[in-house]
């Protein structure tokens, strides 16, 4: 089977916004790495409730660590997403098989992963006062962009 992308979830702490990430990648053929401590057991029932009955249509892999990860996949490009980053996700240019990560909701990804990774770091633009979408609403906004921009929509 062709895996058009990764969603990495790094030390996610609310239940139900990995839950409907979990569903976004059960709909889109798209494995869910989640990554460091969680700040939830994957047998909650919020979890379980916001994943539906697609749970076992999900492929999630855990890692103790992004080093982990990195190391387990050495050729693998990684796009980091943050609000701090320079670049608007639709300017990025994906290609199938890209790891595209996130970062806890309360405090998003270590300042120097963007910094050491400007041109393949990302940001939504907020154009009210807010100062930062859900991130299972980010993680939908990009994964479809990514989808959408390497031709893997016309395949559903």
């Amino acid at each position: 089977m062709d895996i058009p992308f990764h969603i990495v979830l790094v030390e996610p702490q609310i239940p139900p916004n990995t839950g409907n990430i979990a569903r976004l990648c059960g709909a889109t053929r798209t494995v869910l790495h989640l990554v460091g401590e969680l700040g939830f057991s994957t047998d909650d029932r919020y979890l379980k409730r916001a994943g539906l009955d697609y749970w076992s249509e999900v492929d999630i892999r855990y890692w103790d660590s992004l080093e982990a990860l990195g190391a387990a996949f050495p050729d693998a490009r990684f796009i980091y997403t943050s609000t701090k980053a320079r670049q608007s996700y639709h300017h990025m240019q994906y290609e199938k098989g890209d790891f595209i990560v996130f970062g806890k909701e309360t405090q998003g990804l270590p300042e120097h992963l963007i910094a050491e990774n400007p041109d393949h770091s990302v940001r939504i633009p907020i154009l009210g006062k807010v100062r930062s979408l859900n991130l299972s609403t980010a993680t939908g906004i990009i994964l479809y962009e990514a989808l959408r921009q390497t031709g893997a929509l016309e395949e559903g």
